[in-house]
């Protein structure tokens, strides 16, 4: 794998869309270095970009592209990391996509009950080319959504260290654990997405896609 490839754009990398350059450049164009454009972008997208976990429907392609999160404004950890690695690439800076399996030990109770598990297959994060270090981030949690959801410490980035979701919460119960490691990726590997959560969540994917539970009363 050669360094330009993480420099193209993709189907789901898809920031040969207008919209999607010029925002990538409107929000990096006072700063100079990479450091503090991977910084001002990964802020952008944890903040502006609203979490939605009922968005993560991988049967529809359009989904996963980083267009579409800019245009509706919220989503879920692969499309903002989809979403921030496009910006990267944009303004020249090498990203793909990293995709593991993580536990979370604070979702609500009903969310387990739904998904069966409380495995969150297919995290994806983003990893960013910066001063000859591959970093780590994941934008997933806007502030507001961390707070309100007790995600804390929230994630932050600094341009010199991985950006990850912590292992403990302030109170040092645990938080996230990291599973499965699916690998690294220039482009969303939808297939195999799709293939892991079919096998993973059964009907409750297949029938529901992930809807939320009013929705699912009514079906």
């Amino acid at each position: 794998m050669t360094m330009e490839e993480y420099l193209q754009p993709t189907e789901f990398l898809d920031f040969d869309k207008s919209r999607v350059y010029k925002k990538a450049i409107e929000i990096t164009k006072e700063l100079k270095t990479d450091k503090e454009k991977a910084i001002a972008l990964f802020y952008w997208v944890r903040d502006q970009i609203k979490y939605n976990m009922y968005t993560y429907n991988p049967s529809n392609r359009a989904n996963l592209k980083a267009s579409v999160t800019l245009r509706r404004s919220n989503g879920f950890c692969m499309s903002k990391a989809v979403l921030l690695s496009t910006f990267a690439r944009a303004v020249g800076i090498p990203a793909r996509i990293h995709m593991i399996d993580i536990i979370n030990h604070k979702i609500p109770n009903w969310i387990e009950e739904l998904m069966g598990t409380r495995t969150f297959h297919c995290h994806g994060y983003s990893e960013l080319y910066i001063d000859g270090i591959w970093r780590k981030l994941t934008p997933v949690f806007d502030k507001d959504t961390a707070i309100k959801a007790g995600y804390v410490p929230t994630v932050e980035f600094d341009g010199e260290k991985d950006a990850l979701l912590s292992h403990h919460d302030k109170e040092g119960n645990l938080f996230v654990e990291y599973a499965e490691d699916w690998g690294i990726y220039t482009d969303v590997p939808l297939e195999k997405i799709s293939e892991i959560f079919s096998n993973n969540y059964g009907k409750i994917y297949t029938k529901y896609k992930f809807q939320k539970p009013d929705k699912l009363e009514n079906s």
